[in-house]
């Protein structure tokens, strides 16, 4: 039994809970989640004159901060206790105050109980089960080391190599064998026949070039190191040369995790990348602002730049310039053929900024034309999936001459489409998901039935447990994306079991504990993002033109607002019109808040100004909320809505415009996975004012750089705002002093040259874990094409179906 139950139980508390569990039944709601507990007991306390500290300190109150869920029964009570992070337990409460532990299928029948879809006449449901793949694996104990897989997979190598040093010099030796560029042999040739020659030679090399000028250029000593048995990928230069052969030198005679993760990380063994982002318009211009469409093209194309242009310069530094190597990354991405002006109807796009670089796009076949020739929302493509990527395939092959050596997929669609790909060409594969639909709309699963024709979860759900099982390393960019916090779930988390009643039971969706999850934030783009105070890099007539477009300019077309004051401070705000981004929270906040619309303006830079422009159901709602709001609040000459669609560029300026009037940034979001224009904010200057729910937790230090709000409690969202401008009002040096430290803090922890490195190393590390460990995936991999063929398919044929009727 849980201790913080069992401490309840056996004190006077008992009769606490009793009377805490009758005074629950008294209420309509029979399903609480955590705010819903915490506020049920807050009345109980309230009602019964408990001291505040039977409400903090006792240990009622102790097993009610960490009960995730009720759920109230005929004669008993399901309660879901998380102890500590990526941990839950269930019990049975009866009204004798009985406890007994519930296994992980009884919580999810009690679930389907609750809404009604526990058939147990019926026979038993459909169990996904994927903890036994995982217990030949290693796993890491303890929960604060969730994510940090890279480190822990070194240290198991590293004590895997040092205890049994012969084996693990072997596959060592057998590893750098592998690798070739263009058909030439990398690294090291026939002449090394065995380990033991490795580690001679390695030696005999560092002689030769202890001896060589440290600048002298690798060509000019290439033939003498093919003789020792090297050919080229160990440097550029003797200098170069020598430092990699003395981390090998290191690893073999005494091998530790800095040591493996050094040498690993210089082995020339990524050449080709493919980035994977299906859905949405995706392009470089014209299609930011169109549904479905947003930080993710900005996150890929920035992510594809950063990629080759880390590959170049490790190219560089390998040597590899004599073989002429050159690296190659593709965005694969969907071509919508009625491309309504943008390109996404081109086949094939040069990426800006790179030399090789590309954007392939594939489109759906036409099983339907009215629907395929169309962009088709992100709940809708799943039937196209499977063979998009036996078509993409094909592209790729021929584009690439060859097959890729990473395959990253982004969202749900594109890690189905990247498993697909990686299965057939045999590479690795990397997951990354900011954003899982599971954690944005609650009970999504438990309702999955009526929600079905809007959203399509059942085939969400299930591609999102197919990749990231499937997936060779996890890419997260805060801890809580996997493991959420001490208040609720991660993304991952929610993952890990739930029913989708009358469908399937997930009974150990995914393994927290695996070594794949890696921490590994976003950057920001800094040739387009920067201080508004670098004035040597702005633009004078781009910043006239926003600074007019965001204060002044009349546009009924693509503005709704004139400003009464335009030099009053800007309150500004730039996202999606949807329900999660919550623009209208913003405006209703603003709305209540008098001394607010006093001493500022509000500024928005949000989709579209007429529903009647729009096609996205979520988009049109926000619309005609923002309107109704405006008016309820009577918001005319106090707020600008800018219905635009800004290029790149100009959203770089126009955070620097507002920073030059020292304005603020806020972020509303209900929950924002990440939140990359949190970073283009605060990197421009911007005090940012960001939502506690999700990634911003992890990228603002509350009061430092920065101010965390709960977007769902709008007077003490604007009493934060308003306790800023008011210092700042006392205090002319206050807003600085933040804008330097949101400066700071971007520079230091989120920058792409950060990002891009860390997943080359985790490409080679878990590159050398497959094959070294030698750890046979393929029964997990065929549970998984099991899942796809007999769960996924089905459901994806009757969606194309109904879509070949339209």
């Amino acid at each position: 039994m849980s201790e913080l139950i069992q401490a309840v139980i056996h004190s006077e508390e008992k009769l606490d809970l009793r009377q805490f569990i009758l005074d629950l039944r008294a209420k309509e709601q029979k399903y609480l989640l955590r705010n819903d507990i915490e506020r049920a007991f807050a009345e109980y306390c309230h009602k019964h004159e408990k001291p505040a500290s039977f409400y903090n300190s006792s240990h009622l109150g102790n097993l009610i901060y960490y009960t995730q869920e009720i759920i109230l029964e005929e004669e008993s009570i399901c309660t879901i206790v998380r102890p500590q992070i990526a941990i839950q337990q269930a019990y049975r409460i009866d009204e004798e105050m009985g406890v007994e532990p519930m296994s992980v299928q009884d919580l999810l029948d009690v679930r389907d109980r609750f809404v009604d879809r526990y058939f147990p006449h019926e026979g038993d449901v459909f169990e996904i089960d994927f903890k036994p793949f995982y217990d030949y694996s290693p796993t890491i104990r303890d929960p604060k080391n969730i994510g940090k897989g890279l480190q822990f997979l070194n240290r198991y190598l590293s004590s895997k190599l040092f205890q049994d040093p012969q084996k693990w010099l072997e596959s060592l030796f057998q590893f750098l064998r592998l690798h070739s560029a263009n058909g030439m042999q990398l690294l090291i040739n026939d002449r090394l026949k065995t380990k033991e020659n490795l580690s001679k030679s390695v030696k005999q090399a560092l002689a030769y070039v202890n001896r060589v000028n440290p600048e002298t250029p690798y060509s000019e000593f290439r033939f003498d190191f093919q003789g020792l048995g090297f050919e080229p990928g160990w440097g550029n230069t003797a200098s170069r040369v020598k430092e990699t052969l003395e981390i090998l030198d290191e690893l073999i005679d005494s091998p530790d995790h800095q040591t493996l993760e050094a040498f690993i990380s210089r082995i020339p063994m990524i050449f080709k990348i493919v980035l994977v982002s299906v859905h949405g318009w995706f392009g470089q211009e014209g299609v930011l602002g169109r549904p479905d469409t947003g930080g993710q093209v900005v996150y890929v194309l920035d992510q594809a730049r950063s990629l080759e242009k880390q590959l170049q310069a490790e190219f560089e530094q390998q040597g590899l310039d004599v073989l002429g190597v050159h690296p190659q990354v593709i965005i694969l991405t969907r071509l919508i053929p009625n491309s309504d002006g943008t390109l996404c109807n081109q086949r094939l796009e040069k990426i800006r900024g790179t030399d090789n670089g590309w954007i392939l796009r594939v489109p759906f076949r036409e099983f339907n034309a009215n629907v395929t020739q169309n962009w088709i929302s992100r709940f809708e493509i799943w039937p196209y999936l499977e063979t998009y990527a036996l078509d993409a395939e094909k592209e790729l092959l021929a584009q690439m001459q060859g097959k890729p050596d990473l395959v990253i997929g982004n969202y749900s669609d594109g890690n189905l489409v990247a498993f697909l790909l990686a299965r057939r060409l045999k590479v690795i594969q990397c997951n990354i998901a900011h954003a899982l639909e599971k954690s944005k709309y609650l009970f999504s699963n438990l309702y999955w039935e009526d929600l079905e024709d809007r959203y399509h979860f059942s085939l969400q759900f299930t591609a999102d447990l197919i990749a990231m099982n499937a997936a060779n390393f996890i890419v997260s960019s805060t801890y809580q994306e996997i493991v959420g916090t001490e208040d609720g779930v991660g993304q991952y988390e929610s993952y890990s079991c739930f029913t989708m009643p009358q469908l399937y039971h997930v009974v150990h969706g995914i393994e927290l504990f695996s070594p794949k999850f890696n921490l590994v934030p976003p950057g920001v783009n800094e040739a387009v993002y920067f201080p508004h105070t670098r004035e040597e890099l702005r633009l004078h007539g781009m910043r006239d033109r926003l600074e007019e477009l965001a204060f002044t300019l009349e546009d009924p077309d693509h503005v709704f607002g004139k400003l009464d004051e335009p030099d009053k401070r800007p309150i500004f705000s730039m996202a999606r019109l949807d329900r999660i981004k919550n623009l209208s929270g913003l405006v209703e906040c603003f709305g209540k808040s008098k001394e607010l619309q006093q001493r500022c303006n509000l500024i928005l830079v949000a989709g579209k100004l007429r529903p009647e422009d729009s096609n996205d159901t979520e988009e049109i709602a926000e619309i005609h909320k923002l309107y109704q709001l405006i008016d309820e609040y009577n918001l005319y000459g106090k707020i600008r809505w800018l219905g635009v669609r800004l290029s790149k560029s100009d959203s770089g300026e126009i955070y620097r415009v507002i920073a030059d009037r020292q304005g603020i940034f806020v972020q509303p979001a209900l929950f924002e996975a990440f939140g990359l224009t949190i970073l283009e904010a605060m990197i421009s200057g911007l005090p940012p004012f960001a939502t506690q729910f999700g990634g911003p937790l992890e990228i603002i230090q509350h009061g430092k750089n920065g101010f965390l709000i709960n977007p769902t409690n709008v007077e003490e969202t604007a009493d934060i705002l308003l306790a800023f401008i008011q210092k700042c009002d006392r205090d002319p040096q206050y807003w600085q002093q933040l804008s330097e430290r949101a400066i700071q803090r971007v520079y230091s922890c989120y920058t792409w040259k950060i990002h891009t490195n860390r997943i080359l190393t985790l490409s080679k590390i878990y590159g050398f874990w497959n094959y070294s460990s030698q750890e046979n995936r393929e029964d997990l991999l065929r549970y998984i094409e099991a899942l796809f063929y007999l769960v996924y398919k089905p459901r994806a044929q009757q969606l194309l179906e109904k879509h070949n009727q339209l």
